[in-house]
């Protein structure tokens, strides 16, 4: 993956963020604070508006330069946990001369060492892991196997989208939504969604 595909991706996925606030803030009253697409359309607001001083930067600078973003911009549990998780994966990216679907599998694995970390949160507890290791995990499995970068986030895409789905059906045991308990059954988790709006958006970016 070269870097003006890189950026053009992210530009995509600011765009997704931005165009969701709503949806992503409707999902987040029904089981938390009511700020999560609000904070998260700011913060990618930041980095889509960025992107030009970022063509010269290496993969691993510019998701550094997004975590910065984000964590100065994003209020909330978010901003935190996804500035962690860039920050992780830029740790990652910066021993590699290039983005193969293997060292993309790696950093992604970092990245979510970090959301775990931050949010001391594990699979099952109906946060954004939920969406986010399932989608891993096929990643991997597809990278392990000889997989190009679109066949391998293509297979990321449908484990992401039954990832997401099951936080239905979870009892909350993290953040503002465990105060509901039983009661945050039946709804998404918004941080699970927002990670499977990202994945998507990757995955339709590189189908052309």
């Amino acid at each position: 993956m070269e870097n003006m595909e890189l950026l053009k991706i992210i530009k995509k996925v600011s765009e997704k963020i931005i165009e969701n606030k709503d949806y992503l803030t409707e999902l987040d009253r029904e089981i938390g604070d009511g700020d999560h697409g609000v904070n998260l359309a700011r913060g990618f607001e930041k980095v889509e508006k960025e992107l030009p001083t970022m063509e010269t930067l290496k993969p691993f600078e510019i998701l550094n330069k997004m975590a910065m973003l984000l964590v100065s911009n994003v209020g909330g549990a978010s901003g935190a946990l996804y500035g962690t998780a860039l920050m992780k994966g830029a740790v990652y990216l910066k021993t590699k001369e290039e983005m193969t679907p293997e060292v993309i599998a790696e950093t992604w694995s970092e990245m979510i060492k970090g959301i775990e970390m931050r949010g001391k949160a594990v699979l099952g507890e109906k946060t954004m892991l939920d969406t986010q290791i399932p989608a891993y995990e096929a990643f991997k499995i597809k990278a392990d196997a000889g997989a190009n970068v679109k066949e391998c986030f293509e297979f990321a895409e449908l484990k992401a989208k039954s990832g997401m789905e099951s936080t239905k059906d979870i009892a909350a045991t993290k953040g503002r939504a465990s105060y509901l308990g039983e009661r945050s059954i039946g709804h998404l988790d918004p941080g699970a969604v927002s990670s499977y709006l990202i994945i998507k958006t990757i995955n339709d970016e590189l189908k052309g």
